[in-house]
């Protein structure tokens, strides 16, 4: 569900004007005038809610949901059955259908400009102490925590709350996002902007609404020119204390723990899990679904292939990543197969 504070949800709709909106039929015994408030993912929906699961399989999500109604693929409607009180609703394509549902309970949902005001909106709330450089904007519904600095020509998002005692450097974009208290942002960072999320088909690319948070735990560091994106449906998170460095990329619903240092150039994907004390070292890449435990230490330029976990506690280091000394040994093994002479010479 999306937060109220940054998003506004121009539901309820009935079951049956959602399935009018995406050329689906009403199926068999549902009543198309079921109430549906929102959007949500299967785990956080509830019976009012409309979710989606892409795939034909069983999994425990999708067997434990309590969501009113999910959009199936047409392979999964023949071979799926819904929880009780859940119905189903078989469509073409789910990814497509369900950005249209979300366009039609967030119809500014795309809108990345604004706010639309110039200085402090008059229903910001700004805390004692708190230093507002030259060209700064905050939107509507804003919270600044007391003594927190912020520099020139940044822009403060409609709802967002920023803690005690922060530093937010200039030029920096901060938009559906909760901010703890003693961070510090440095120039350029890009915060809550939407994720990288769309559903491609022959007609191209349809862009997935992005009604998620971004949610910094207390006495985190955001490098210069960082990106962080805002969740899909849920909330992408920087755990207290992690350090990021400059120029590196966080994907939506991306999940990152407590104390781990994110070091330049490092690219993260969506959805991925990285746990407390983590280590990631330059140019380190990882793609989306991603498992990395507490206390790995990855080195430079290694890469942590899509779905792939990484047991905790261990150096990593090669692509895909594999623990050091297996890693050194490959090399050691593939330079010695370069030396050796071949037949004849």
């Amino acid at each position: 569900m999306a937060d109220p504070r940054f998003y506004d949800n121009r539901g309820p709709f009935s079951l049956g004007e959602v399935c009018a909106k995406i050329d689906a039929a009403v199926p068999d015994g549902a009543d198309p005038a079921l109430k549906l408030d929102d959007i949500a993912s299967l785990s956080g929906a509830g019976a009012s809610h409309l979710s989606f699961f892409v795939g034909d399989k069983l999994t425990a999500v999708f067997a434990q949901t309590t969501a009113g109604v999910v959009l199936v693929s047409l392979k999964a409607f023949a071979k799926l059955t819904p929880p009780a009180g859940t119905v189903l609703v078989a469509v073409a394509q789910v990814q497509h259908a369900f950005a249209a549902i979300a366009e039609m309970f967030y119809p500014d949902c795309h809108r990345v400009a604004g706010p639309f005001n110039t200085g402090v909106d008059p229903t910001a709330k700004i805390g004692e102490g708190v230093l507002l450089g030259a060209g700064v904007v905050v939107g509507p519904g804003v919270e600044i925590g007391n003594g927190t600095h912020i520099g020139p020509n940044v822009v403060v998002g409609r709802g967002v709350a920023i803690g005690r005692g922060c530093e937010i450097a200039g030029n920096s974009v901060i938009a559906s996002a909760y901010i703890g208290d003693g961070v510090t942002v440095l120039p350029g960072a890009q915060i809550g902007q939407p994720g990288f999320g769309f559903a491609s088909g022959p007609a191209g690319h349809t862009r997935i609404p992005q009604l998620g948070r971004v949610i910094i735990q207390d006495r985190v560091e955001v490098g210069a020119n960082v990106t962080i994106d805002r969740g899909a449906l849920g909330d992408t998170v920087i755990g207290e204390g992690t350090k990021i460095d400059n120029l590196v990329q966080i994907g939506h619903n991306t999940q990152i723990g407590r104390h781990s240092v994110i070091v330049a150039q490092v690219g993260i994907s969506g959805s991925c899990e990285i746990g407390d004390f983590v280590v990631l070292a330059g140019q380190v890449g990882v793609s989306d679904h991603a498992k990395i435990g507490s206390g790995a230490r990855l080195g430079g330029k290694s890469g942590v292939f899509m779905g792939q976990h990484v047991e905790p506690g261990r150096d990593y280091g090669g692509m895909p990543v594999k623990p050091v000394r297996d890693w050194l040994r490959e090399i050691a093994a593939v330079s010695a197969l370069a030396r050796k002479p071949k037949r004849g010479e």
